[in-house]
C-alpha cells in the first residue's frame, strides 16, 4: 500500500538534496511536487492544499540547524504533518459499559461482516473480552450464515433470528441475552446501504436510537479512494458515527482515503484491515502510518505482531533444545506457522526500514513457505525429530511425496543443518538467533 505515493514523495524531497539552506523558492518547488503526489494518490484537493500550505509555513519559519540538512528537515515536517492529518494519535474504543455495544455501518461490499469477526477475534484474544456477534443484515442472501461461519472461525458466539426482519427487535433481544449471559461486548453487523437510500438510512438511524451504541463504526473500502471519503461524509451527516474502519489496505490502494477522511469527517480512523485472515486487523496509528508512507518502515508494529505470537514457555523449551543442538524439523515447522500468523509476508517485510522500496516489484506469495512445509510434512515423525537419519532412499520418498525433487530436499536439509549450527553458536542470544537463521531459508517452489 502507498507504494506510488512513497515513491513520488521521495522524488519530491530530492529537489532539496544538496541545497545549503531552505529558501522560499526551493520549498515552493518541493511542495508543489508533494501536492501533485498527494492529488495523484486521490487525496482531496482542499486537504492537499491545506497540507502543503501548513508545511511551507512551518518550513520557512524554522531556523535550520547546521547538523540537519534541508531535505531531512522537510521529511520531518512532512512526516509530522502527515501524522497530524490522519489524527495525530491512535483512538481507542469506548468499552466501559457492560455490555459495550458496537454498531457497524457502511456500504454493501465494504467488508463489515468480515471486519466484525476480526474485531471480535481481537477483543477476545488481546483484551480478554467475551464478545457476541449479532446478525442484523436481514436482506443480503446468506448474510446471516456468513456471520455464523465467521463466528465459528474465531470461536465467538453469534445471535440471529433468521425468520425476523425487524433489526431493532433482533438487536434488542441480543443485548438482553448478552446481559443475562455475561457477554461484555455486543457487535451488531448491519446490512450494507447507500446514503441515498432513505428507507435504509432511516432503518439504521432508528437502530442506533434504539440500542444507543457506545461505538458506531463506519466501515469503508479504502480502494474506492476519494469516493470513500464522500460516502463517509454522507453517512456521518446522518449517523454521526464515532470512528472509521479502513478495509483492504493490503490491496492496490493509493492512500487517498486514509489521508483525507479524518479531515473531511473530523472523526478518527480507529482500525485498518490488512488482509483476509481473521488476525489481519491493526489499530490505526497515524505516526506509524506516516513512517510507512515515507518509506521509514514500521518496526514498532512488526515487533507488536511478533510479540502476539511469542510464547515464553515455548521459547524456553526451544532455547534448551538449541543449546543441545536438538532443534528439529518439528520445531522449525512450528516457527513457520507462527510467522504466517503474523500476516502477509510482503507486508511484514515492508515494515523493516529500507526494505519496502527494495521489494516493491517482487511477487512475494503468501504461500512462500508452502514448498518447505510440503517437504517437512512428507517426512515421518521420526525423520522430523531425527534429521540425521535422512538417507538417500528417505529423501527420494520425501521428494516424491512433496511434489519436489531430490535437489530441493537436499537444499533444505543442508540449509537447515547450517541454520542449526549457527543457532547453537548464538543460543545465548535467545530467539534472535533463530530469526536470523530463518531469514536464510530459501523460497521453495509450490
Amino acid at each position: 500500500m502507498f507504494e506510488n505515493l512513497s515513491e513520488r514523495l521521495e522524488r519530491s524531497f530530492k529537489i532539496l538534496k544538496g541545497e545549503g539552506k531552505i529558501t522560499e523558492i526551493n520549498v515552493a518547488e518541493t511542495l508543489k511536487d508533494v501536492r501533485r503526489a498527494l492529488l495523484d494518490a486521490d487525496v482531496n484537493y482542499k486537504v492537499a492544499k491545506t497540507f502543503t500550505d501548513t508545511v511551507k509555513q512551518k518550513a520557512l519559519g524554522m531556523n535550520v540547524l547546521t547538523a540537519v540538512k534541508p531535505g531531512q528537515l522537510m521529511v520531518k515536517l512532512v512526516h509530522d504533518e502527515l501524522a497530524e492529518l490522519m489524527g495525530g494519535k491512535a483512538a481507542e474504543l469506548n468499552l466501559v459499559n457492560r455490555p459495550a455495544i458496537i454498531l457497524m455501518s457502511g456500504l454493501q461490499g465494504s467488508g463489515k461482516t468480515t471486519f466484525s469477526g476480526k474485531l471480535a477475534n481481537m477483543l477476545k484474544n488481546k483484551q480478554h473480552k467475551r464478545p457476541l456477534l449479532v446478525a442484523c443484515d436481514v436482506y443480503r442472501p446468506a448474510a446471516i450464515q456468513q456471520l455464523h461461519v465467521v463466528g465459528e472461525q474465531v470461536g465467538v458466539d453469534v445471535y440471529s433470528e433468521p425468520e425476523n426482519k425487524n433489526v431493532v427487535q433482533i438487536a434488542q433481544n441480543a443485548i438482553r441475552k448478552a446481559k443475562q449471559e455475561n457477554y461484555n461486548v455486543v457487535i451488531v453487523d448491519t446490512a450494507g446501504r447507500l446514503a441515498v437510500d432513505e428507507e435504509m438510512m432511516n432503518e439504521i438511524a432508528a437502530l442506533k436510537d434504539a440500542i444507543k451504541p457506545d461505538e458506531t463504526l463506519f466501515v469503508v473500502d479504502s480502494m474506492t479512494g476519494q469516493d470513500a471519503v464522500n460516502t463517509a461524509k454522507e453517512f456521518n451527516d446522518r449517523l454521526d458515527f464515532d470512528g472509521v474502519v479502513l478495509t483492504k489496505l493490503d490491496g492496490d490502494t493509493r492512500g487517498g482515503a486514509a489521508l483525507s477522511i479524518r479531515t473531511v469527517v473530523t472523526k478518527p480512523i480507529k482500525f485498518i484491515g490488512t488482509g483476509e485472515k481473521m488476525e489481519a486487523i491493526d489499530v490505526f496509528h497515524p505516526s506509524r502510518m506516516a513512517d510507512r508512507i515515507l518509506g521509514m518502515g514500521d518496526v514498532v508494529s512488526l515487533v507488536e505482531r511478533a510479540q502476539e505470537q511469542f510464547d515464553e514457555e515455548e521459547a524456553r523449551r526451544l532455547q534448551k533444545k538449541i543449546a543441545k543442538n536438538k532443534f528439529d524439523f518439528e520445531d522449525f515447522l512450528g516457527q513457520i506457522q507462527q510467522i504466517k500468523k503474523m500476516g502477509n509476508i510482503k507486508e511484514l517485510a515492508s515494515m523493516i526500514p529500507g526494505v519496502g522500496k527494495q521489494i516493491k516489484d517482487l511477487d512475494i506469495d503468501d504461500d512462500a513457505f508452502k514448498g518447505i512445509e510440503a517437504i517437512i510434512q512428507s517426512m515421518t515423525p521420526k525423520e522430523r525429530q531425527n534429521p540425521d537419519i535422512l538417507n538417500q532412499s528417505r529423501k527420494l520418498r520425501i521428494a516424491k511425496g512433496s511434489g519436489t525433487d531430490i535437489q530441493e530436499v537436499n537444499r533444505l536439509i543442508k540449509q537447515f543443518d547450517q541454520t542449526r549450527k549457527m543457532m547453537k553458536m548464538v543460543s545465548g542470544m535467545g530467539m534472535k538467533g533463530m530469526m536470523t537463521g530463518m531469514r536464510g531459508m530459501p523460497k521453495m517452489p509450490r
